[in-house]
């Protein structure tokens, strides 16, 4: 998968598969003992299963979409608190967020157990960063007359393509194909590589801050380009949860769902809101 949250972790991945081709997760003498014990079951044990109360998570220790979204809306909540502190207080901190971000950001994708501690402070590591980011875009639009509210308009537009590609993935209208796979880690790369020489040759060409190579009507088509990226990277996120709570994942692995969803959503909103300092200064 392309996003490295997801496809480094079994849970969310496709299922392994064992010597006789079933899934890891269990086999045919797994099979065997389940159908024996199903058989052995009698109409009072039956009766009384499907008259006790459903099973919560708690009881299950499963992964749930509920798991997902109230971790989600917790670090959600956590960024704007920590970003809207650093926008007013410091936000020439940017540059220690960004540092901070990247390194617990590959800390926590890689790592084969959640670790609900490093994720909180990659949120927080995050919130920095755009909270001084954002201040900066901001004071990139000023004409001498007004400032263009491009934060609000950055944040509106994350959530409004959030909303499009949760509502296109659950309709079923975009469907998470190994086509559909490919084509996006093929472009991912491409995205990357082009990033990359972008920032290599801010330093030896001049620019108005975005790269030479993110400048003018160049630059907001590279900007569509890459929201249209990081919409696809969400409903592979969407998916990849799906897998996750079909399969019975530990109830932990929402801290991964959750963290996973953030960092695409980070990058969302960086994106739209290049774009909009683009534009506006332009």
């Amino acid at each position: 998968m392309a996003n490295p949250v997801f496809s480094s972790s079994e849970i969310f991945g496709e299922p392994r598969r064992g010597r006789a081709g079933t899934a890891a997760y269990g086999g045919p003498r797994a099979a065997q003992t389940g159908a024996t014990a199903q058989a052995g079951m009698d109409a009072a044990t039956l009766e009384q299963m499907y008259g006790a109360p459903s099973a919560t998570t708690r009881d299950t220790a499963r992964l749930t979409y509920d798991d997902v979204i109230v971790k989600t809306g917790g670090l959600l909540a956590l960024l704007v608190a920590v970003a809207a502190a650093t926008w007013y207080l410091a936000p020439g901190l940017f540059w220690v967020g960004m540092i901070a971000g990247l390194v617990l950001g590959l800390v926590n994708a890689f790592k084969r157990e959640p670790s609900p501690a490093l994720i909180v402070a990659y949120t927080v590591a995050e919130g920095v960063f755009l909270g001084g980011i954002s201040y900066l875009f901001q004071s990139m639009t000023f004409n001498g007359t007004a400032v263009q509210p491009i934060v609000l308009q950055a944040v509106l537009g994350t959530f409004a393509t959030f909303g499009a590609a949760l509502a296109l993935y659950s309709s079923g209208k975009v469907r998470v194909t190994p086509k559909f796979t490919r084509w996006l880690m093929i472009a991912m790369v491409g995205y990357l590589a082009f990033s990359v020489l972008n920032i290599v040759l801010s330093f030896f060409m001049p620019s108005s801050g975005f790269g030479p190579l993110r400048e003018g009507g160049m630059g907001l088509l590279v900007g569509l380009f890459a929201v249209g990226l990081a919409a696809a990277m969400l409903i592979v996120d969407f998916d990849n949860i799906k897998r996750g709570v079909q399969r019975g994942a530990p109830a932990r692995y929402a801290w991964s769902a959750a963290f996973g969803l953030i960092v695409t959503l980070v990058w969302l909103y960086l994106e739209i809101l290049r774009i909009l300092a683009i534009f506006n200064r332009n």
